[in-house]
């Protein structure tokens, strides 16, 4: 891999989580190969997979979601390996690689910072491209998957909104609602007339206010607050038309009880 100006650019730095050494082995093998990816550790369980990764510094760690002898479809022990590497790597991509096309744990991992989300199935040819995906700071999550990820928010009634929301300006709002609708940099910028790289730069100043790392979770916090807002219009509605119905019309006086008109 070379850099523009011919000198050679440092190979991706990639850690390995994954019950099955079989499978280790196997991912190691088909890494390693590629002239920009090596592969610097591995870890059989969440314990040696947080006790080895933080020294090692690797740009990309691909993990397993479910650890152990355990089938309880609960358990997502490496979206939890997820979460607290994030925590202490802030720029570490995770891409999530797992046999189960689950949707909880597509949600939990996303809400985790996963910067990606792939199946064992995938090609071995398509999993070195989503590697260099996501070490490349992009999202490695089709379209359906990030509706079904809106879709797991939305509910009768959505929960509240961060505090940190209140941070926002109105500007940023405004993207972030954009961002909800799922629309690309290109497409906010053409709708509100910014340059392409002021939308970035106002993303980028959004994730940090919110305190995420991701795209798709400050995506999931607009969903949630659209939601939530879009019950709080129903109800004034409804209180309104309660109250309309409550008013109480003047009376109608009867003939007798009118009174005479004075005469001229």
């Amino acid at each position: 891999m070379t850099e523009p100006g011919g000198a050679k650019a440092s190979p991706i730095r990639v850690f390995l989580l994954d019950d099955h050494e079989v499978v280790r082995r196997g991912l190691r093998d088909l890494l390693d190969a590629e002239p920009d990816l090596t592969v610097v550790g591995d870890a059989a369980d969440a314990r040696q997979a947080l006790a080895r990764a933080p020294a090692l510094r690797p740009h990309v760690a691909v993990l397993d979601v479910r650890l152990g002898s355990s089938t309880d479809s609960g358990d997502h022990e490496g979206i939890d390996v997820c979460r607290e590497l994030r925590g202490a790597l802030p720029g570490l991509a995770c891409l999530i690689l797992t046999s189960f096309d689950d949707d909880e744990a597509l949600f939990d991992a996303i809400m985790a910072g996963a910067a990606g989300y792939v199946l064992k199935q995938i090609k071995g040819s398509d999993l070195v491209t989503a590697i260099r995906t996501v070490a490349a700071g992009q999202s490695m999550l089709d379209p359906g998957a990030t509706a079904r990820v809106l879709a797991r928010v939305r509910g009768p009634v959505a929960p509240a909104g961060p505090p940190e929301l209140a941070r926002l300006s109105p500007r940023e709002r405004q993207i972030l609602d954009l961002i909800g609708e799922g629309l690309t940099n290109r497409q906010i910028a053409d709708r509100l007339f910014l340059a392409e790289k002021t939308v970035k730069n106002r993303i980028s100043a959004i994730l940090t206010k919110l305190k995420v790392g991701r795209r798709i979770q400050a995506a999931v916090i607009a969903e949630r607050v659209r939601d939530r807002e879009l019950v709080r219009d129903r109800e004034l509605v409804r209180d309104r038309d309660r109250d309309r119905d409550r008013e109480v019309l003047p009376p109608v006086l009867e003939p007798e009880e009118i009174p005479p008109s004075p005469r001229a």
